[in-house]
């Protein structure tokens, strides 16, 4: 494979080979073949697909997310993402900052099983050792109680005198341990927010139930996949954002045991992809049904008997001819 043919395979895997997204089903589908996507191109680049190049239908000049409010192509994929989110045909995992990662309904229990809490049912305690802040605390307590709910919502129950960047720091905390999740968006009110176990309770069970290994593995999987091909160094770099990279290896070498990743070269550069399945033979059908006795079965060159013979009736028999006397015949004068 050439580095040409690599990128003209990722251009028609993400959409952006002038053939874009327009619909709900489009969206849809797009989500769920690649998995994962960014919404807006990030800095450095990461190795991953994005929504508003699926939309655009081509990587050139696509917006950031501090400039995609001057793109109107924004407007219209945000509309389309939204949609998909409400009808939970994916989910949000907010894993790159300020850029909304999206991940397909059918992926996001493995998302959930590498990163998620383990114990969601759990309230939020602080202190110390505490992965959350006070406020965050608070916050999940009022989403619990009132979700879904705008943030505008949330200062009044909390109390004017929050500032609107505490509670973007306290959603955040919570975003980031998939607690909460951004289940809808109206120009009005804004965001909405509420529990994660709320709203996709099937698939957080699904996530709570899994080993970190089995997770990672599938999602390495999922991630060759979507990018056709990538080096080594490639997917490390991408997991590095949620894990550490000597599990990435692992799960790598792992792979490569199992023989669900193979090397091949792209011009000179030795990277991973998932083989092609292997073909299967049919078995052959056998020319006589089994247990048939050998004096039935055909003959070379005759056609075969039916396998069940058609009910027969007996042939009725030929009537009589009528004997008719006639006056000539013999016997018939007296002499």
């Amino acid at each position: 494979m050439t580095e040409q043919e690599l990128q003209e395979l990722r251009n028609a895997k993400w959409r952006t080979n002038g053939q874009p997204i327009r619909t709900q089903d489009d969206a849809r589908e797009f989500i769920e073949s690649v998995g994962f996507c960014l919404m807006y191109p990030i800095r450095p680049a990461v190795l991953v697909p994005t929504f508003i190049g699926a939309w655009a239908g081509t990587n050139d000049n696509l917006p950031t997310w501090q400039h995609a409010f001057a793109d109107p192509r924004a407007k219209d994929a945000t509309e389309v993402m939204v949609r998909t989110l409400r009808q939970k045909f994916a989910f949000e995992a907010p894993l790159f900052g300020d850029t909304d990662f999206l991940v397909s309904a059918s992926v996001f229990p493995y998302f959930y099983g590498l990163v998620g809490d383990r114990n969601p049912r759990a309230a939020i305690k602080t202190g110390a050792r505490s992965e959350y802040s006070p406020l965050a605390a608070h916050v999940f307590q009022v989403i619990q109680k009132d979700g879904p709910i705008t943030k505008n919502r949330m200062r009044e129950i909390l109390g004017g005198e929050l500032s609107e960047a505490a509670i973007d720091r306290a959603l955040a905390e919570l975003s980031h341990k998939l607690r909460i999740t951004r289940v809808d968006y109206r120009a009005e009110q804004g965001a909405y927010w509420d529990v994660l176990l709320r709203w996709c309770p099937d698939e957080v069970r699904q996530g709570m139930t899994m080993s970190i290994p089995e997770a990672l593995t599938a999602l390495i999987s999922k991630y060759v996949e979507c990018v056709v091909a990538a080096e080594q160094v490639e997917v490390e770099e991408f997991f590095s954002t949620f894990i550490g990279r000597g599990k990435v290896r692992e799960a790598i070498n792992a792979l490569l045991a199992a023989r669900e990743f193979q090397f091949t070269y792209v011009g000179s550069r030795s990277m991973l992809h998932v083989p092609p399945p292997k073909p299967t033979v049919a078995a052959p059908r056998p020319l006589v049904r089994r247990g048939q006795p050998i004096a039935r079965r055909p003959k070379r060159g005759t056609a075969p008997r039916p396998l069940t013979s058609a009910p027969t009736t007996a042939p009725s028999p030929a009537p009589e001819a009528k004997k008719v006397e006639s006056s000539n015949s013999p016997g018939s004068e007296k002499e």
